[in-house]
This record gives structure tokens, sequence and C-alpha cells, in this order.
């Protein structure tokens, strides 16, 4: 038979911190913090039994996907080493999760697995707690009588070893506490385990011998401390006859439990090992409701057993070791001709006996590993390379001895003396002085970023080195200092509160004579958002840069994150800073979203940006009174400017949709105006001038028609800032149009000063001229004739002014 070792290849051994975080970890999973070896990476962790002052549990490794490898604690429940790898797991619906492993009820220490390697599934069974694994002997003949031709190495017996999804019905392996060694399941004969074969076996000791009982599936139940087995088909077509054995499934008889044929849905049994007393419950048809069956075995027998009905068997392995777990167990059974009820009194344990120890007994202690198995040696442990049995242990005193592992120990519930002491002559040391190592300062709330005000918890954790000797030094950045001597021992916590937001360096300096080490932990103490209002000019040219501002309340320099989203982008910028300068390659409707997040506080706002191609903006300017009434805020400025549009929309019937008012912030208050293109006008390059509407806005400004009542009795009059100055907005296409009217002015007053220089005949008729072709290229919206500014976006260009009028007099001089 084949024996597996504790561990094959990585050392792969793990602690935990404490007992008493252990404890916690069995009844919340995941709240214990683990400390592993240098190649172990957890992704998951089940927990497989806890008897016996003894905690067996499955992790599955950063390598592993549909495996686990399966762990055993020491007594204490600290050291963990693994005793075997590739435990095959099924992933169920709502993420639960299956691993092919079963402790056999009734006999302690027998386990069964299936172990998955390189895609072949095998059936495992353990005698002592895992320290060494066999596979299941197959049976020689079949349950009709003919040979099996299943020989070892090349074939062996295996099980299903899964969960029933129905909770009434057994799973595909059945054990009871009150039938020692009696195991039947569902499983094949073969090199692997089929998954859609499912013969039933059965064992009555222990799975050193197994039968074929049924060639399909069956649902099983125990009766009467598995002196009756029942057995119904799993099928999905209706029954009426059940099987029952009462020799351990040597023979097995029918009975019809019903006249009708049902779907079973279910076994059940009364309360009580000792019962004979069933139900089977199900539906004649998928329209109707449950029907229940009772039946009852104890009419079939007559009388109640005695001493003389039953017959002891000793518990073996595979290889006919009758020690186990360090004695000699016996137990008593039903003898097959005995036709009589067990009842409430039987006990199947009968008598047990201590052994002398034998290497058997011992396994590898934590951080060692059993070498090849050879036959001379293959029961020795070696420690890994990552491992040094002379080192002290974490918890050493200085002053105190403390012994060193021979690298092996006890199986735990092994009750062997004598003979064999694998642990003896153990090396006694006396605990060094260690310098402090692993030491962490953290927030008991585990958030490092608090409220102004909050009490918070400061612990300090220290991995290694000496504990009673050491001085810890705190700084808790705000100016409190002090000097703590045996603070991680102690447990004593450390609470202090920050009243002022910023930044705080925590700093805890552990010292002794053999060295120190330190932990740093950065607090951010905010106040929670309160508001925040994205800022951006609603209407934009198409490529020209815009800035996106977020403002928020209170402000938490160098604390605040922002995650900004343009458009339909679910990829987020983020930016430490308030403000994101950013383009818009398309026209249209944009929405721009900013979410700002400080500590635990996130808050967010968005707005719509509109990208054309060509708009033009006006500026405007508010008489003096509504600077005293400013309050400098977002919500103040939009009011302001949905004023300020609505009126202009009704005093020159322009449709209000095509007009903007946006309120720049600080003092003096100003704004520009954004006269958009109607939306079923067709793009086309145009000039400013040919949008009759910018007249009638002028002309509506500067006829004083636009103003609105202010608190305090004054009205606010609306005007342009400056009555020459439009602006242009728009795309790449209309600043080229731009430029190519700019060069023509540059080199038609190239070439008039060059007629000057020259003081050729009749310059005063050319300046005439000059002047007259002047006025034609100058906009006629400048009544005034003074300089006329032509900006494209926000591109820099040639700017040309010219003043006619001072232009005539000095040609005609």
């Amino acid at each position: 038979m084949l024996s597996y070792p504790i561990a094959n290849s990585c050392p792969f051994f793990f602690r935990f911190l404490s007992l008493v975080q252990c404890c916690y970890f069995l009844i919340y999973f995941f709240c214990l913090i683990l400390s592993f070896c240098i190649l172990f990476f957890l992704q998951d962790l089940q927990i497989i039994s806890t008897d016996e002052n003894q905690v067996f549990v499955a992790v599955q490794e950063w390598y592993q996907t549909d495996t686990y490898n399966l762990y055993q604690s020491d007594p204490q429940g600290v050291y963990y080493s693994i005793l075997l790898e590739n435990v095959r797991s099924t992933k169920q619906p709502e993420e639960n999760v299956l691993i092919d492993i079963l402790e056999v009820r009734g006999v302690k220490g027998v386990f069964l697995a299936n172990q998955k390697i390189d895609g072949k599934v095998t059936t495992l069974i353990t005698y002592n707690k895992g320290r060494d694994w066999d596979f299941l002997n197959p049976p020689d003949i079949d349950m009709n009588g003919k040979p099996t031709n299943c020989k070892p190495p090349d074939c062996y017996l295996h099980l299903h070893l899964r969960w029933a999804d129905n909770p009434y019905v057994s799973g595909t392996v059945h054990t009871k506490d009150t039938a020692p060694g009696l195991i039947m399941g569902a499983g094949n004969l073969g090199s692997q385990l089929v998954e859609y074969k499912e013969e039933m076996y059965i064992t009555s000791d222990c799975g050193k011998t197994w039968r074929q009982v049924f060639e399909e599936e069956h649902h099983i139940l125990y009766l009467d401390h598995g002196g009756v087995i029942v057995a119904i088909k799993d099928t999905s077509i209706p029954l009426k006859i059940l099987k029952f054995s009462i020799d351990e499934g040597q023979t097995w008889s029918t009975h019809n439990f019903t006249s009708t044929s049902v779907f079973v849905d279910g076994l059940l049994s009364e309360p009580g090992d000792e019962t004979l007393v069933m139900t089977v419950f199900g539906h004649i048809s998928y329209r109707s409701d449950w029907e229940l069956v009772k039946v009852d075995f104890r009419p079939s027998f007559p009388r109640e057993c005695t001493d003389d009905d039953y017959e002891s068997w000793e518990l073996t392995n595979l290889q006919g070791d009758r020690c186990i777990m360090g004695q000699q167990r016996s137990f008593r059974k039903r003898k097959i001709s005995s036709w009589c009820i067990k009842g409430r009194s039987f006990t199947s344990a009968l008598t047990s006996k201590v052994c002398e120890c034998v290497n058997s007994d011992f396994l590898c202690d934590y951080g060692f590993e059993r070498s090849a198995p050879l036959k001379s040696e293959s029961s020795k442990c070696f420690a890994d390379f990552w491992f040094n049995p002379e080192a002290p242990p974490e918890d050493c005193v200085l002053g105190q001895a403390y012994t060193s592992s021979t690298g092996y120990r006890k199986v735990v519930s092994n009750v062997c003396e004598g003979g064999v002491d694998l642990q003896q002559n153990l090396a006694q040391h006396m605990c060094p002085s260690i310098a402090p190592k692993g030491l962490q300062v953290s927030i008991r709330e585990e958030s490092l970023a608090v409220k102004p005000g909050e009490d918070i918890t400061f612990v300090v954790r220290q991995e290694q080195g000496d504990t009673l000797n050491t001085k810890y030094q705190v700084d808790l950045g705000d100016g409190f200092k002090a000097i703590y001597v045996n603070l991680t021992m102690t447990g004593e916590p450390i609470r202090h509160r920050y009243e002022n937001p910023g930044i705080y360096r925590v700093s805890v300096k552990a010292e002794n004579v053999a060295g120190h080490d330190e932990a740093v932990v950065f607090v951010q103490v905010n106040s929670p958002l309160q508001a925040l209002n994205l800022e951006v000019v609603p209407v934009i040219g198409r490529n020209q840069e815009v800035n996106l501002t977020a403002i928020i309340l209170p402000k938490n320099p160098n604390l605040t994150v922002f995650y900004w989203w343009i458009g339909n982008n679910l990829q987020p910028l983020l930016t430490l800073e308030s403000f994101l300068v950013t383009k818009f390659a398309e026209t249209g409707d944009i929405r721009v979203t900013v979410q700002a997040s400080c500590g635990s506080s996130m808050l967010q706002d968005s707005k719509v940006v509109h990208v054309f191609d060509h708009f033009h903006v006006l500026p405007l300017k508010f008489t003096k009174h509504l600077d005293m009434y400013n309050p400098d805020i977002p919500e103040w400025r939009e009011d302001i400017g949905r004023v300020v549009t609505r009126l202009l929309a009704k005093e020159t019937n322009i449709p209000e949709e095509t007009l903007m008012t946006v309120v720049k912030p600080g003092l003096p208050t100003t704004a520009d105006l954004h006269v958009l293109l109607p939306a079923n006008q067709p793009k086309r390059k145009r000039s400013v001038t040919s949008d009759k509407r910018i007249a009638a806005i002028k002309q509506a400004l500067n006829a004083h028609n636009i103003s609105f009542f202010l608190r305090g009795g004054y009205w606010v009059l609306v005007t342009l800032a400056d009555s020459n100055s439009q602006r242009i907005g728009g795309g790449s296409g209309y600043w080229a149009i731009v430029v190519l009217f700019v060069i023509c002015l540059v080199a038609v007053g190239a070439f008039i000063l060059y007629k000057f220089k020259r003081k050729l005949p009749g310059r005063n008729v050319y300046a005439q001229m000059h002047n007259e072709k002047e006025q034609e290229m100058t906009s006629p919206v400048n009544h005034s004739e003074d300089t006329q500014n032509i900006i494209q976006g926000n591109h820099s260009g040639v700017v040309l002014s010219i003043n006619s009028r001072e232009m005539h007099s000095y040609l005609v001089s």
C-alpha cells in the first residue's frame, strides 16, 4: 500500500497568532490574522473538524483552483502542519464550497478524502488522523459473485464524498456514531473516480474489506444502531418497494411500503438511535400534496438481543496493525444468525488496551517534514530550510529556559505509553535577550481616517523579541510623547483624541539591549465633506481646453481625492487637485461627473457641458449694488445667470434655449453671455456680423432695458462690459478663416506703407481709397470705428488694430 508523507516538497506550515484569536476564528472565519511561511499565500480556508482539542482546516493556496490542502493543528491550536495536499473541492451555488473529506463517525481518527492530481481523483483513508494515507482495497467479487479483476496498484475502490442537496436524504457516504465500522457509499472500481458510476459498496470492519451491494445509487437509512439498513433507489420514477438488510448488507429483503407508487422525496426516522420506525414521504404526482408512509420494522423481530447474540471484532488498519491511535480497540456486533432487536441499552464499544508507542504514533513537528519514504528511514523528519529548531520561541522571556524540538510530536489523542519516545533528549536552552521584531501599531477601530475630536485607540503588537525588558517610545504626532514598559505584554491600549484636522505621523519605537524596531502609521484627521459643487463653463468650443473645478466644504487640503467621469467613460480620472483641464473632441451635450472622497465621506456633483463648433460671447457687467449682495457661491451665480438669460430672451424675442449667461466668480461681479446657434440652423462658415441677434442684444443692453430689482431698494442694471468687444468661440475650422482674414489685412497694410514711403503721386487719392476699403473690411457692428479685436477660441493669433481717421490724417499730411 502507498503511504503519503506529511509534506512532499514545499514547507507548507503556518501558525495562528494566539489561541484566543483561534477560538474567534472558528466562529467568525477570517477575523484572524495568519502568519505564514514565506511560500504560503492564502485564497480560502474551510474548517473541517474541531474535535479533541485539535483543528483540521482545508486551505486553498495561491496555485490551486479546485483543490485544497489539509492542515492539522497542535493541541493549543496555534501551529499547523500539512497532512494531505490537493484534496478535491466543488463550488456550489451561492459560492458554497464542498471539500471531498469525510470524518468517519463511530471510530475516532478515521477520515476519507478524495485527492485530485493531474485530473485524476482517487479515494484515500487514514486511521491515525492523517499521518498515513492509503487507497481503499477493492472487493474480489461483485454482487453477483463474479470476479472484479481489480488488482492494486492499478485498480482500487473510489467513493463519492459529496453531500446531498436534499436535506431529507443521505449523502453518498453513510456512517453512524452507534454503528462503528459500518460504512456504506457510492462509487466505482478503477484507476480513478468516475462521476457517472455510482455503484453501492459496504464495509463492516471500518474500511478494511468492502462488498458491492447495488449497481445503482440508493438512499440509505440506519435503524436500531445499524442493525437494520434501509435502502430506496435514487431515481426520478415513482416507487413502492424498499429494500432492507439485518446482516450488515450480506442479504437484502424487499418490502412494499405502499400500494400506490410515489415519487420519493426523503426518508426520516423517529428520534433515537434504537428506533425501528421510519417514514417515507413523497408525492403521487407533481401536482399532488405530500404523501407520508410510515414503516414499522418492530413486528419483524420476535425479541430483544441478549449477550449470546453478539460477537466481537477488532479494529485494524489496512496493514493489519491492531494498535491504532495508541490502543487496541474491540467492538461488538450482532451475529448474522441472530434475529433480534439491539434496543436502547446497546453499546458498541467492548474493550480497549493501551499499546506501547512506536514510530507511527509520532508525526513531524511544526517546521519539519518527512523525507522521501525509504524502507530504512521512512519515519525521519528533517527541518525545513526556513525553520531554525534552535531558535527561541517568540514568547521566550529573558532568564527562563526553553526546549528545542526534536522534530517529532505525538499525534493528538494518541494514548500510547512507553516504548519509543521520539520526543526524548530535548535540549534545554536559556532564553536570550532578543531584539524586538515585527512591531506594529494600528487603530482598534481599523480606519486610519477619523473626525476631529473623535476618540481613537492605538494598539501596539510585537511578533518577536523580548517584551518584558523592552521600552516603547510613543509619539502621536501632535506633541504627545510617552514612554511605556511592557506595552505589548500588558496589552494596554493608548487612547487619544485629535482636535484639529491634518495628517499626523504616529510612531512607536521598541528598544532593549539587543536592538530596536520601529513602526509608523499616518492618521488622517478631517471633517466629513458637507458640500460639493462642480463649476464648469457650460458652453465650450470643440477641442478647446476647459477647466473643471470642484468646490468642497469644508476644505481639506491634501486629504481629498477627486474622481472625474467624462461622458460615458466608466474609467475615472483621479486627481489630488480640485480641478481638471480637459478637451472635448466631439460636439453635443457631454455630462461631467465628479466625486470627492475624504476619509469615510464621499459626495458627487454632475453638470452638462454644451460643446459647439461656433458661438458668440458677449461680456456683461452689473451696477455696483450687486457686489454688496454677492456671496460668491455657485448657487447664487447660477440664479443670477438664469435671471439675466430670461430677461434678455423676453426683451429680444430670442429663444431662451439659445442664450446662456455665466456669472464669473469673484468681485466685481461680471458675466459672459453665450449666444448659441439655433438648433435647426445648418452649420456653415459665417462672419460675426451675419447673426442679427447680436445687434438686437447689444441694442437692448445699450438702451438699458435689462435690469432687475434687488433687495434693499436697488435696481441692478445689466450692460455690456465693453460696448465694442465681442468674442467668437468655436472649433479649429473657423480659426483658419480668421487667420486668413488677418493675413490679408497685414498684407494690405504693408502695401500701403510701402507706397507711402516712396511718396508716389496720388497718395491722397490712395489714402482715401484705402480708407474706403478699410471701412468695408471693418465689421459694420463697430459703428464707432474703434479697434476691433478678433479672437478665435483659445488659440493665439495676429491681431491688427486700425484707426482709419488717424491713418487718413497721417497720409495726407
